[in-house]
């Protein structure tokens, strides 16, 4: 029987949602799990949530929290992993985030190997939202890092004994292991790409590695307990000692300690502001930032002030015009939104438990 024109339309349409509905729920697969496929095609805050297991997406736009990544094993285990520090990096109109994850909840602390502790390495598409790999390392892992021509991802071992893998970022084979100090933390690059810091906690020290060759050029004495390196846009390397309660600024070309400032606090982490001339590092203890400004030298830096972000401030990612930041709070589960202008606090945006790493994408 011959199905009138009303029906045949009303069948037609069914169709066509039915289709919309599949196309809008596709799935990627990641070593033999699907993983649901986001769209993230905006400028973007990526939040690592360490007890969540979550990246939550803040859209910078709007400032609100738009999309939740959820991190699992590649069995789809779903036991919270502690996701750490994330990385970003893009080329071709592709972005990729790289996450390191300890295994092992490092807000109260960086300490080295917990007893045969493995760690992992996420590497995630930033606009789908999926996991393209996971990589178990051998030991604990502070963070992991994209080289700076993103041919390269770089995570340490938190070993007695530590030392630095590098995995080829396209086929992910071990390529090098670099010898470095005990107990090593965060892996960073300075700002023009031409030398890699890790920050060893356990024996004091910050390995500088020639990127290219992968030869450890000088190991040099910094404050107790250093946690990283941090980048500076002044030729400069700002490294944060936990225990020691102090910023160590590392000359990038002379590879020398200028100054050591003292802090009065734990610092969580520190960031550079280019445009402003100032030097923030977060006071978890206390919930705030403290800033820096230049002496009249224009050479040292002096205390400026502080103000208030929230319960366990840590990390601090700032918009490429230098106009906002974004201040992780692990305590309170929070971001705080900073006008860099007058250092007033915008909003704080509700994200997963225990916020620790951030990364912008615009």
């Amino acid at each position: 029987m011959q199905l009138s024109k009303r029906f045949a339309i009303v069948v037609a349409g069914i169709i066509v949602f039915s289709l919309v509905i599949v196309t809008a729920c596709r799935k990627h697969k990641m070593d033999g799990m699907d993983m649901p496929v986001k769209d993230i095609n905006y400028p973007a805050a990526y939040v690592v949530n360490g007890e969540s297991n979550t990246i939550s997406v803040i859209n910078l736009n709007s400032n609100t929290l738009t999309d939740t990544i959820e991190l699992m094993t590649a069995g789809g285990n779903d036991m919270p992993m502690w996701p750490h520090h994330i990385y970003h990096f893009a080329a071709g109109g592709a972005h990729r985030l790289a996450v390191g994850v300890p295994g092992s909840d490092l807000s109260a602390g960086h300490g080295g190997n917990m007893g045969g502790m493995k760690g992992r390495v996420l590497i995630i598409d930033a606009i789908k939202g999926s996991i393209s790999k996971d990589l178990e390392v051998p030991a604990m892992n502070h963070n992991a890092a994209f080289s700076p021509d993103g041919r390269e991802i770089w995570t340490s071992q938190m070993e007695m004994e530590g030392k630095v893998l590098v995995f080829d970022a396209q086929n992910y084979t071990l390529k090098n292991t670099i010898r470095v100090g005990m107990e090593p933390a965060e892996v960073t690059f300075s700002a023009d790409g031409t030398k890699a810091y890790v920050a060893n906690g356990g024996d004091n020290t910050v390995s500088i590695i020639d990127p290219a060759s992968k030869a450890v050029l000088t190991t040099i004495p910094v404050g107790e307990n250093p946690v990283g390196a941090w980048v500076g846009q002044d030729g400069k390397m700002y490294l944060d000692n936990e225990d020691g309660q102090s910023i160590s600024v590392i000359d990038v070309a002379s590879n020398k300690i200028v100054q050591t400032i003292p802090l009065g606090f734990m610092p969580g982490s520190a960031a550079h502001l280019a445009s402003r001339k100032e030097l923030w590092v977060t006071d978890p203890d206390n919930g705030q930032v403290h800033f820096w400004v230049p002496d009249a030298t224009g050479h040292l830096w002096v205390h400026g002030g502080k103000f208030n972000a929230g319960a366990g401030a840590h990390a601090v990612a700032i918009t490429s015009d230098g106009a906002t930041a974004y201040v992780t709070n692990q305590s309170a589960a929070s971001v705080s939104v900073i006008k860099v202008s007058d250092h007033t606090k915008i909003k704080d945006i509700p994200v997963g438990k225990k916020p620790n790493g951030i990364v912008i994408k615009q």
